[in-house]
């Protein structure tokens, strides 16, 4: 594209570590990058999770396979003045999920398996383990039916439990988007920006997205991308955002 690029807006919370290499990229190309998440994530109400008819202590057993899912979950318990059982099992997708639980409960005195993998496939020998377990699967209204496939090979005892969901980060009346490249990491991201700015059209900007999910999402609006991770050579859309910005340089220096 034409346009030099001056400022970013990044559709994802601010970076904590001091050392994101947005921050770098930001420095290294002299260009501004705003941080502004067009979706946030939002609890059901108690009213919406008793119409569900689930009695959370009769499960034994607990999947987890984000920590959204946990703080959602410890969130309802709270509500509703449930006091977890020491007995519960915890089976989550990664070791860093499982080791979120620390921020709820202690951690060595209770029953906890967690995927090497990363995928709840890893988890297929605990399963097979505690095949006879009651359990319940927290997830979002918007969930993945490949976890659900999963348990049921599995022939597995569990119930979904909708916690939560994801809804537009609703923008100011009258706020414009002033930007020259807009960056998109899921299709629900892409929703909220037409709902904010039903007339968006990307002429007077550059559009990137993370993921093939976004991407279809995006081409299907036919908004032509500039940037799309991950690629060959690029696998982080900072990687990509770096190398398209050391090209726009270079057309316009």
């Amino acid at each position: 594209m034409s346009l030099k690029v001056r400022k970013i807006l990044v559709s994802q919370p601010k970076p904590t570590n001091e050392k994101s290499p947005y921050f770098e990229i930001a420095e290294k190309h002299q260009v501004e990058i705003d941080f502004r998440p067009f979706i946030k994530v939002e609890r059901i109400t108690i009213k919406e999770f008793r119409q569900q008819r689930i009695q959370i202590l009769d499960f034994t057993a607990v999947v987890f396979t984000s920590r959204t899912a946990i703080d959602n979950f410890f969130s309802i318990c709270e509500e509703l003045r449930i006091t977890v059982p020491e007995s519960l099992k915890y089976f989550c997708n990664s070791e860093s999920i499982a080791l979120y639980l620390q921020k709820y409960i202690v951690y060595r005195k209770r029953k906890i398996f967690f995927s090497k993998t990363g995928k709840i496939e890893g988890l297929a020998n605990a399963f097979t383990k505690h095949n006879k377990e009651k359990i319940l699967f927290p997830v979002s209204e918007q969930h993945n039916e490949d976890l659900t496939s999963f348990l049921d090979k599995k022939k597995l005892d569990y119930t979904k439990s909708v916690m939560y969901r994801t809804v537009s980060n609703d923008f100011e009346e009258g706020e414009k988007l002033d930007y020259d490249l807009l960056l998109f990491f899921s299709p629900a991201g892409v929703s909220s920006l037409l709902k904010n700015f039903p007339d968006f059209v990307e002429s007077h900007m550059a559009v990137g997205c993370f993921g093939k999910a976004t991407a279809t999402t995006l081409k299907d609006l036919g908004i032509e991308l500039a940037i799309e991770a991950p690629a060959p050579g690029v696998p982080s859309m900072t990687a990509a955002l770096d190398e398209f910005l050391t090209e726009n340089h270079k057309r316009h220096s």
